[in-house]
């Protein structure tokens, strides 16, 4: 796994078999540094055989746009299909003049297909839906343990909620697999203690 870090939000390129697994981009804006991201670890767009959204807030997918027009796929799980343009409006009242996303030629997959789908790119894991920050947000949990979770509350923050039954579902669901380390959009991993 390689972070590639070129704006506020954290990016993951996960390898696979014939290309890897893009994990999140930035916002609209940051091409120039994502490149240049890839140059320093020795990567080119085409090494991306897909790419994976967490969750299509504006600042974890930005770049699918541009990315799908270079011919990397998106991969694009059942439960988000209904959110891939919330984006749009938010770069049009910004004066951003984006393409928005063509999701006719994605990659459509449930999360109970999703392992049957990674393993066809030589990468073992799942995407499981993590719905408490947002109704199509997703995490990526590998079977080496790593767990990517985009903008998921930290589970330590758990008591610091009211109401907090959305999110500890979540960290239920995630914390029965042998999670090892946390990636997040934001901060920094977190290594399980076991």
């Amino acid at each position: 796994m390689i972070r590639l870090k070129y704006g506020p939000t954290n990016t993951y390129y996960i390898p696979g078999r014939n290309g890897g697994l893009l994990v999140d981009t930035d916002t609209v804006g940051t091409m120039q540094g994502f490149y240049q991201a890839l140059k320093a670890n020795s990567l080119r767009v085409k090494n991306i055989s897909y790419v994976l959204a967490t969750h299509y807030h504006p600042d974890h997918m930005g770049l699918i746009s541009a990315l799908v027009k270079q011919r990397v796929g998106l991969l694009l799980l059942d439960v988000q299909k209904p959110f891939v343009h919330f984006s749009d409006p938010v770069f049009s009242r910004a004066g951003f003049s984006v393409e928005p996303i063509d999701e006719s030629s994605a990659e459509i997959v449930s999360c109970r297909d999703s392992r049957r789908f990674l393993n066809t790119m030589g990468i073992a894991g799942e995407i499981v839906s993590t719905p408490s920050h947002s109704p199509d947000s997703v995490s990526l949990i590998l079977d080496d343990g790593d767990c990517f979770v985009g903008d998921l509350e930290p589970i330590e923050y758990l008591d610091a909620y009211e109401s907090n039954e959305a999110l500890q579902a979540d960290w239920d669901l995630l914390m029965s697999y042998p999670l090892k380390r946390i990636f997040y959009g934001h901060v920094n991993a977190k290594t399980i203690q076991s």
